[in-house]
């Protein structure tokens, strides 16, 4: 869960396409990748649409929102990086958009308010994500969808019902984004532990909201004895972390820089499983046989089929076992929903 994309992207910043050439990122050596961002005008969507213009691996970059996409497409595409930008506008070019996509990126939705949770984006969100996901069953069935949008408990089973009634359901194709949980237990454990953050890991397993969040800080790496009243601290703000956000922009936003950050990483490894790097490791919201729940987050292999290995939990603490039990009755209550909500 290195974030070694940034290495790559500081080398496109700062020498241009040029050097990627001479770094070995020529399109004649790097399978041509398309990426489809659904929402790229929005808060999450534009800084999203520009890391991945800024990401090597990428050949095409389709730019899609229902308004607003022109002006965000072409501001991206002036940036001197490999990948052909074009934006698509409103429903009529969703088609187009998504046509022969590799990796489907969704941040569409609205953001959270103060005082909302994640359940309170639900029916406008989920209609979004099941209008979206039809297109994508019809469009680029076999594209890898790192779903973005929240309640990503709730989204991504919604994005599954919709690819089983078009009979073009492939669990290791589906992912909910999670990484922004990892991201932020790794930045807030360095703190405490006074390791340098370029150095930790940390797992987070389970779902995407408030206690169905649980970092198993008893993995991280490199090890630090932090007393327990630390430990369950560091939990509670790692789950907090999005209302830390909405709260700090006194109702001007929610998490979206540090999500499109999140949301780079994730697509970037995505990318690389795609592409038969080996060893890409990440948690991710996904179909799993890890717990008796039918979607749960866990370190999961990527590769040239999405999931290669979804890989078990691990040996937890008893602090981490009582909130694995606590987490499973509201995360399969968000799984039903989103079920629900499809086969209505």
């Amino acid at each position: 869960m290195k974030p070694s994309m940034f290495r790559s992207l500081h080398s496109a910043l700062s020498r241009g396409s040029s050097h990627l050439s001479r770094c070995g990122y020529a399109t004649d050596s790097v399978p041509e990748r398309k990426v489809a961002v659904l929402g790229a005008a929005g808060g999450i969507g534009q800084p999203l649409s520009l890391l991945m213009k800024l990401n090597p691996l990428v050949s095409s970059l389709s730019l899609y929102d229902i308004a607003g996409t022109p002006g965000v497409a072409a501001d991206v595409s002036h940036i001197n990086t490999r990948s052909e930008v074009v934006g698509y506008q409103g429903e009529e070019q969703l088609g187009k958009a998504l046509e022969g996509s590799d990796v489907v990126i969704i941040p569409a939705g609205v953001p959270r308010k103060p005082g909302m949770t994640r359940d309170d984006l639900f029916n406008i969100n989920a209609g979004i994500v099941k209008s979206l996901c039809i297109a994508i069953s019809k469009y680029c069935p076999k594209a890898l969808v790192n779903m973005i949008s929240n309640p990503v408990n709730s989204t991504v089973p919604i994005a599954a019902e919709v690819f089983k009634k078009a009979g073009t359901y492939d669990e290791k194709r589906l992912f909910g984004v999670t990484t922004l949980d990892v991201v932020r237990a790794k930045t807030f454990y360095a703190g405490k532990a006074k390791v340098p953050v370029a150095e930790v890991n940390v797992p987070v397993v389970g779902g995407h909201a408030g206690i169905t969040i649980l970092p198993l800080f008893s993995q991280a790496t490199p090890q630090a004895n932090l007393d327990d009243d630390v430990i369950k601290a560091l939990t509670k703000r790692t789950q907090d972390g999005g209302t830390e956000v909405v709260e700090a922009k006194a109702g001007k936003g929610s998490a979206t820089l540090s999500m499109a950050y999140a949301g780079a990483l994730f697509a970037d490894a995505c990318l690389k499983g795609l592409n038969g790097v080996q060893d890409v490791v990440e948690c991710s919201f996904v179909q799993s046989n890890v717990t008796e729940l039918p979607f749960f987050a866990s370190k999961v292999r990527l590769g040239k089929n999405g999931v290669e290995e979804i890989l078990g939990l691990g040996p937890l603490s008893d602090y981490e076992k009582h909130g694995l039990e606590s987490l499973k009755p509201e995360l399969l209550s968000s799984i039903e929903k989103g079920i629900k909500f499809a086969n209505q």
